[in-house]
């Protein structure tokens, strides 16, 4: 075994010492298209494909994807985080580029196999092995894979330390499941939160909303269309091609790459850009620079999601601005656009795989229009919930990351024989 990872666990049960080539068979069968698409990732291990599941699409002609049977492992040897493996419960096919392995049944058990590829300690293995391929790609060589040196127990041993690991990592995964529930109620609750406190839902006396997005609104409230308080804007996608159009300045720019903060409700202000715009260039005549409290919203990628500039910037053309006059508070409109969201992506957003929210659609936008003061109330109150919402969040969050970081521990120390599973079952196991 060398100075491998490996190593690290020893081989506390003088289990006998196998390389992977005495389990592991690789399979390279093929034309079967009509067999159901599989796939691999490192959380869930092997799945059957759906068209939604985010997933490059698969190639049109799938007479080279490779035969998988249930039992055999598929290993995607290619990229970073490593992991991506796991036995398969079904027949079907899969890319070209992953392993497909038969297990010597004779020798090892699919189960324990499939625990075992996705330890802790054999994830550190292939990325001491894993070679990089640029770009962003990692290649772990076949004969590198296979001569991977591991104590193996008895096929008997391996049924009951797979047999342990499936029920404990049930169990594992019923909690996991009711604290990530618990945090999709919590986003529930934001969002309604968020309608009830634009739509002013404490107000007694209420009248229908003549807006899509909005059920009732009070009374005394207008509704406006927003041209008349805010001045519309949109954004500029700097040439490369003229770089004698290029000005030598540094201006923050945002782009599709701060998709990940404005997705964040969170974030109410954007401060932090992916690049300067000094770096890509700006054609003199576009240049549009945006002062510190426009709010912006993304047409494309993440459409429909919002966020306020923190500070003076420019934008690309996949966001419209919008700079508020004196009856509008920048930051309800920004409350009042997250709100409205789920309609601006039902109702205004074109294309089955690329979202486009259009500008002229955004143009003819209307909301409830309270009294400043309360606009401002409003947004103390959504901020305040938030908090609140936000504290319970993390305190979940917590827990999931625990859970998930018990999961893998329980795996790796049944797999390298830390413990007797035989002894360990129906009782806590400290790893």
């Amino acid at each position: 075994m060398g100075n491998s990872a490996i190593t690290t666990y020893g081989n506390r049960q003088n289990w006998a010492t196998l390389p992977l080539r005495a389990l592991l068979v690789q399979r390279k069968d093929t034309n079967q298209p009509s067999l159901p698409l599989l796939g691999v990732n490192l959380h869930t291990g092997v799945s059957l494909r759906t068209s939604d599941d985010g997933r490059p699409a698969p190639s049109e002609d799938l007479s080279s994807y490779k035969v998988v049977s249930s039992g055999n492992i598929i290993m995607n040897r290619l990229g970073k985080p490593h992991g991506s493996v796991g036995m398969s419960d079904h027949d079907g096919i899969t890319s070209p580029a992953y392993w497909v392995m038969e297990v010597d049944e004779l020798v090892a058990y699919p189960r324990f196999m499939h625990h075992l590829l996705r330890s802790r300690h054999m994830i550190a293995e292939y990325e001491r092995l894993g070679k990089n391929q640029p770009p962003n790609q990692f290649d772990i060589s076949w004969e590198a894979f296979r001569a991977i040196v591991l104590p193996i127990p008895c096929v008997e041993e391996q049924r009951r330390i797979a047999d342990f690991l499936d029920a404990e990592i049930a169990r594992i995964n019923r909690l996991a499941s009711a604290q990530q529930l618990l945090l999709d109620r919590l986003k529930e609750r934001r969002a309604a939160g968020v309608v009830a406190a634009v739509s002013g839902s404490c107000h007694a006396e209420r009248r229908p909303s003549s807006l899509a997005w909005l059920e009732t609104v009070p009374e005394a409230w207008h509704e406006v269309r927003l041209g008349l308080l805010a001045r519309m804007g949109s954004g500029h996608t700097p040439s490369r091609s003229r770089p004698d159009w290029w000005v030598d300045c540094s201006i923050p720019w945002i782009t599709t790459g701060e998709v990940k903060q404005i997705r964040d409700d969170r974030i109410e202000e954007l401060y932090e850009t992916r690049e300067m715009i000094s770096e890509l260039g700006l054609v003199n005549s576009a240049a549009e620079l945006h002062p510190a409290g426009t709010v912006v919203l993304c047409r494309t990628a993440s459409a429909g999601y919002s966020a306020i500039m923190g500070m003076e910037m420019a934008t690309s053309q996949d966001f419209v601005t919008w700079t508020c006059g004196p009856r509008l508070n920048p930051y309800y409109l920004l409350w009042c656009l997250r709100a409205m969201r789920p309609d601006l992506l039902g109702r205004l957003a074109m294309g089955s795989t690329h979202k486009t929210i259009y500008v002229p659609d955004l143009q003819m936008l209307r909301v409830p229009l309270p009294p400043l003061d309360e606009q401002r109330k409003i947004v103390d109150e959504i901020r305040e919930q938030n908090t609140r919402i936000d504290r319970l969040a993390d305190v979940i969050k917590t827990k999931l990351e625990l859970l998930v970081e018990r999961r893998q521990a329980l795996i790796t120390a049944a797999v390298t024989g830390q413990f007797d599973v035989s002894s360990a079952s129906g009782r806590e196991v400290g790893v």
